[in-house]
């Protein structure tokens, strides 16, 4: 069997799209702190690998249209499922006595990470979808120009709901509001500064993919463009 370039570059590109947004999820429950001038500021760890996803999403929406995005979407909804479910499995097989790590070590990293998990699902669906729709609606706008524009500005809503949604619900009840909310507009502002500041990745991801795929980069975005009006199929068959 022959795989064609596009089916390859969606494989790649949906292989490091899962990997981040998995170790965002795993990490998630672990706080650190960025001090600015005389204020200490907390973030999630998951902040780290998070903003890979915002290249490889706008890249998915410029080639594969809201049809690609979404597959990748539930793909990615469903393996954050099964890391919860194999979570809960792991923490309910005891450690054997020889064990570098023991049950309780265990249970205090992986215990939190399952709440994440369960907050990430909900605000990881809204802001995919929302992604997606200011994405496409940016782009028909502006009739396929300013690619910092739609790339950005899809970032800005998506994760402006992302940052409080996933918070809120992981940790309502532990946490008092203020620390929530102080925790959630850090890391939305954090997002955007890096969102801003990979734009240029964006553009050279852009290039390299259009060298890559040849006159199929054209036709695959025009397909995009459109998609809704005709089909867009994920690799010339």
């Amino acid at each position: 069997m022959q795989f064609h370039r596009p089916f390859k570059l969606f494989f790649v590109l949906g292989s490091i799209f899962i990997t981040f947004l998995l170790m965002a999820e795993v990490t998630g429950s672990k706080w650190f702190q960025v001090a600015i001038g005389s204020k200490a500021l907390t973030m999630t760890l998951g902040v780290i690998p998070f903003p890979i996803t915002f290249i490889v999403t706008d890249l998915l929406n410029e080639y594969y249209g809201r049809r690609g995005v979404r597959y990748l979407t539930l793909v990615g909804m469903v393996m954050i499922v099964l890391a919860f479910f194999l979570l809960q499995l792991d923490m309910a097989i005891p450690a054997a006595g020889n064990s570098p790590v023991d049950d309780h070590s265990f249970q205090v990293v992986f215990f939190n990470t399952g709440q994440v998990i369960t907050g990430s699902i909900v605000a990881y669906l809204i802001g995919q979808l929302v992604d997606i729709q200011v994405f496409h609606l940016i782009r028909k706008k502006t009739k396929n120009k300013l690619l910092w524009l739609r790339a950005t500005g899809s970032t800005i809503f998506s994760q402006l709901l992302d940052s409080y949604v996933v918070i809120f619900v992981a940790y309502w009840g532990t946490y008092d509001f203020q620390t929530l909310n102080s925790i959630s507009y850090t890391n939305f502002f954090y997002k955007i500064f890096i969102a801003i500041g990979i734009t240029p990745l964006i553009y050279l991801a852009h290039y390299w993919i259009e060298r890559y795929l040849g006159e199929d980069a054209h036709k695959m975005a025009e397909a995009a463009l459109k998609e809704g009006k005709e089909e867009i199929q994920p690799y010339p068959g």
